[in-house]
């Protein structure tokens, strides 16, 4: 069965702000954005040059299930699409454990299923976050863990912060 990941009412209007965030409740509801309650963001996207972005949320809203069962697929919580661009972002909140190697697995997971349903030549950068509120800084990734990543996942590349840059 073929699922759209980039036409489906999971996609909000698109936003040109410079800055907004992407807030998950964590209650089973979708991720979503927002420009006005900052204590919520868990991700926090810097659009400097205000282009339009469009977040489309995946978790809880578009549902994959694995084949032949009614098991649902891991998926990571959104991402953002813009000119040439496609950013998957999996938000978390957790304070220590292994929440880096949680999120990759989902973003991987993530890929694989996008990829199965649409060819993603059109997109020039991929990226995928791996978002935390309670680390928000930048966590360096090994050289080879990112090559791994770049090869496993058809030429994504991943990031472990809480910023996002539009660029």
């Amino acid at each position: 069965m073929s699922v759209n990941f980039f036409e489906t009412n999971c996609k909000e209007e698109s936003r040109n702000e410079k800055q907004f965030g992407i807030c998950d409740d964590q209650n089973g509801t979708k991720a979503y954005t927002d420009t006005t309650d900052s204590t919520k963001w868990i991700a926090k996207v810097k659009n400097l040059k205000e282009i339009d972005v469009s977040f489309t949320a995946i978790d809880n809203c578009i549902i994959v299930f694995k084949e032949g069962t009614n098991d649902k697929e891991s998926s990571c919580d959104g991402m953002l699409t813009f000119s040439q661009s496609l950013y998957l972002v999996e938000l978390k909140k957790q304070g220590t454990g292994g929440w880096i190697s949680d999120a990759k697995g989902q973003l991987e997971n993530t890929i694989k299923l996008i990829s199965e349903n649409h060819d993603l030549a059109n997109f020039r950068y991929k990226k995928a976050f791996a978002c935390n509120r309670k680390h928000p800084s930048f966590t360096v990734i090994d050289t080879a863990e990112r090559k791994s990543f770049f090869e496993r996942t058809g030429g994504f590349r991943i990031d472990v912060q809480a910023e996002i840059v539009v660029k």
